[in-house]
This record gives C-alpha cells, structure tokens and sequence, in this order.
C-alpha cells in the first residue's frame, strides 16, 4: 500500500529540487500515537502481520522490474560511512567484528529492499497500515534486512513488543511466511537486527556530524548526536555483555556549592534557562519552535546532568581504559578492530556496558528503566 504519484520531476528549476506530489491519505504516522492513541487500539493487535504481509509482497518483485537500484553490502557501507565521521566507538567496533564473523548467507538470493521498514513509515488508521512512506533507501539486498529494521529497539518507542512497539517476532514471520515470503532463519534475522541497531548508531553520528561540522546547525541534530549511546547500550545487550555496574554517583567528584563565577553556579543557570523553555516558551508557541523548545529542555537537561556526574564518570572511564591498557577510546577502539583485544573480550564488554551505562545516565536516564506496557493493544 502506497500513495499513488500525481506528479514528479527530477528537474531542480521548477522547485529548487527534484521533488514528488502524491495523494493524500488520512491517518497517523507518529509512532507514539500510534502505539497509544485509542482510536488506533483496533489496529494495534494485527500491524507486524500486516507488516509481514507487506513485505511478502515487496520482497516477491524481481529486481529487474526496478531499474536503477544499487546492490548494497550495508555492513561495509556503515564500516566505511563511521570511517569517514572519524567518531572511535570502541563498542561499534566490537559489534562490527562480531558482524564479520558471523554474516549469514543471503536468505533466498537478492531482492527488492525498502531500507527504511519501520514504525514511522507507515500510515496508520483504525483499520491498519494504509501507506508505506519514505522509499529513498530502497536498494537491491537481503530481505531479512527489511524484517530485522522493524525489528530495532529505537523503533519500539518505549513499548516492550519487539515488533515496531506492537507485536511479536513469531507474527511478523508467521505472517510473512504465510504470504509466500520464503522461510526466515531466526539467527540471520538476529543477525541484521544487531546490524540494524549499529546502523542507526552511525546515523546518529552522521546526524550530529552534520551539526558540529556546521553544514546543518540545529539543536535537534545536537541532541540527536547524544542518542548515540542508547544504540550502544543495545548492542552491548545484544552480543551478551553482563552488566558492568552504575556509574559514579553525583557525590563523586560533582561540583561544590560555590563556583568562582558566584551564584548561580552553571548548573543554576542551566537549570533556569530550562525551566523558562519549558514553562513560557513552549506554552506560548506551536509547531516547529514548541518542538525544538522541547528539544532544548532535553539538551539542557544532559548537560545539568553532566555538570553533576560527569568528572566522576570520566575519572572512572580513564580507569577502566588504563586497565585495558589503553590511553583512549579510539586506541581501545583500534585494539578492537585489530583483533588485540579478542582474548579479554568478556572484560572489554562489561568495561564498555559500564562506560555505556554512565553515558545514558546523562544523555537519557529512563532508557534504562524497564518499558512501559503497551497501551490499548
């Protein structure tokens, strides 16, 4: 299901780009509404079959029939794509040489790929899944790819259904399956979900790359840049780390009362500059300010919390790096890809789940709190 195109043109003089009209069609694309709206309860039980179904049916096209598309290797394109950002992950390059060693066959040859399967493509209304949006990744590759996207936590918006936040891995298979889709290798769908979190960590990246770069300035891509950590997190739970332990409280190294600079100290004014965001300016405005008003209520609140926690954090990172024998991140990350550090990798993953934690308990405290029950399924 689809929009049907009214008009197209690749000819940049008309709009100042190449652009594409399509018709209207009613319903929610917001995955928060549409994981809790009641008016969309009806819906909830049946979209990852429907899902399945959708897929079934993309995946059947020959490639033939659409000229045009590249064949991608997204493991080597995310590889070269986190090169060229320059941004060390030490726990992206212990997933990447998990990845490398454990790529499955191609499941069923190569096929028609969306890209970009997942809650917030989709239109939605009480009757299901009216339209799939936002075709500009299709591609020519594995079809569990497109499974396994959908499957991605950052895609479940706080909702513990594995599925888009609204079902389950054997209704999305046994759908799909059931509409000729071909038979689906759970360690190879496995496999692109923990490719899927580690290409959303990169996207993240490129996203505050592109703020910090200064080619896009914009408060949401700088919080985006901070989000990097909850796809760490994942991926560290993915390839099986045991849980290193919090990270150093407030009271471990956080600022005194008084700052040289009087009061408030930085922590106060942030504190103040936050409040007023949140109380006057989103109250009194709409649309793109009141979002972005809440974007930065979000940003200030990771830096009061890095004021706080962070010089203990750091002097505990520092530690656990010289215990591995490092002296950095991106020398621990050079270790990893080189494969030096393949005989202490139990130690490596619950040195980086601990770093990881400490991280999130800046950038987004509640990720690490249990989900909360889907509503109205």
């Amino acid at each position: 299901p689809v929009p049907r195109v009214v008009t197209s043109s690749d000819d940049p003089g008309l709009l100042g780009s190449a652009f594409m009209v399509v018709e209207r069609i009613e319903g929610e694309t917001i995955p928060r509404r549409i994981l809790r709206q009641a008016e969309l309860a009806p819906a909830r039980p049946h979209l990852a079959e429907q899902c399945g179904r959708i897929l079934a049916a993309l995946h059947s096209m020959p490639p033939a029939a659409v000229p045009g598309l590249e064949r991608q290797d997204a493991l080597a394109q995310y590889r070269e794509t986190l090169d060229q950002i320059g941004w060390p992950s030490p726990t992206f390059e212990l997933a990447f040489r998990w990845l490398e060693r454990h790529r499955p066959a191609p499941a069923d040859g190569t096929r028609v790929v969306h890209g970009d399967f997942r809650n917030g493509n989709l239109i939605v209304g009480p009757d299901g899944i009216r339209a799939v949006l936002d075709w500009e990744m299709a591609h020519v590759g594995d079809p569990m790819e497109d499974l396994a996207w959908l499957c991605v936590k950052s895609w479940r918006f706080g909702v513990d259904l594995p599925v888009g936040g609204f079902g389950t891995y054997d209704q999305l298979i046994g759908a799909y399956e059931a509409a000729g889709g071909g038979p689906v290798d759970r360690r190879a769908l496995r496999w692109w979900e923990i490719l899927g979190n580690l290409k959303w960590g990169v996207i993240c990246m490129m996203q505050a790359w592109a703020h910090t770069s200064g080619a896009v300035r914009s408060v949401e891509l700088a919080a985006i840049g901070r989000r990097v950590c909850e796809t760490e997190w994942d991926l560290l739970e993915l390839l099986g780390a045991d849980d290193g332990g919090g990270a150093p409280g407030p009271e471990e190294g956080g600022a005194g009362p008084v700052d040289m600079h009087g009061v408030p100290d930085a922590a106060g004014l942030v504190d103040a500059v936050r409040e007023f965001l949140e109380r006057d300016v989103m109250a009194a405005t709409e649309g793109r300010i009141r979002f972005h008003a809440r974007v930065a209520v979000n940003v200030l609140g990771m830096v009061e919390r890095e004021l706080a926690l962070g010089p203990g954090q750091r002097a505990a990172h520092a530690a656990g790096l010289a215990a591995l024998g490092v002296g950095s991140e991106a020398e621990l990350a050079r270790a990893i890809r080189d494969g030096r550090m393949d005989a202490r990798r139990d130690e490596v993953m619950s040195r980086l789940l601990g770093t990881v934690r400490a991280k999130l308990e800046v950038a987004h405290p509640s990720y690490l709190d249990p989900p909360a029950p889907p509503a109205g399924s």
